[in-house]
């Protein structure tokens, strides 16, 4: 079950903890409804489609670190900026080790708890 928070600055070590665990369905419930990721640059994801993507990556056991470097806040709405590495394998199988600075917007839900609404792990570029 996913650990959600009311307190934005956990927000990113909670994700990090259902990520590499494998937790699909806590990892996807970190997200709001209508969230939109951008896990290839260039290419958003909504929907069922961020849903399945999240199942088909963590198949292949990604390790994440993530250290948010800021973040902002204004009411029901954050800013994260987060360095984060994965280490995992491609779709052939080889090593592969990705890295980069994020932008997360986060949205507190009336249940007080944080979710993505925006996921741009290539946010710098």
């Amino acid at each position: 079950m996913a650990q959600l928070t009311h307190d934005v600055e956990k927000h990113t070590a909670l994700y990090v903890e259902a990520f590499n665990a494998g937790d699909v369905d806590a990892v996807n419930a970190m997200y709001t409804q209508d969230a939109v990721a951008v896990w290839e640059p260039g290419v958003p994801l909504a929907g069922q489609a961020r849903i399945d993507s999240v199942r088909d990556f963590l198949s292949r056991g990604p390790r994440m670190t993530a250290v948010p470097r800021q973040s902002f806040v204004t009411d029901d709405t954050a800013l994260l900026v987060v360095d984060w590495t994965i280490d995992t394998t491609d779709e052939e199988g080889n090593p592969e080790h990705l890295e980069g600075v994020g932008l997360d917007v986060l949205c507190r839900g009336a249940d007080g708890n944080w979710r993505y609404a925006i996921d741009d792990p290539y946010g710098e570029k």
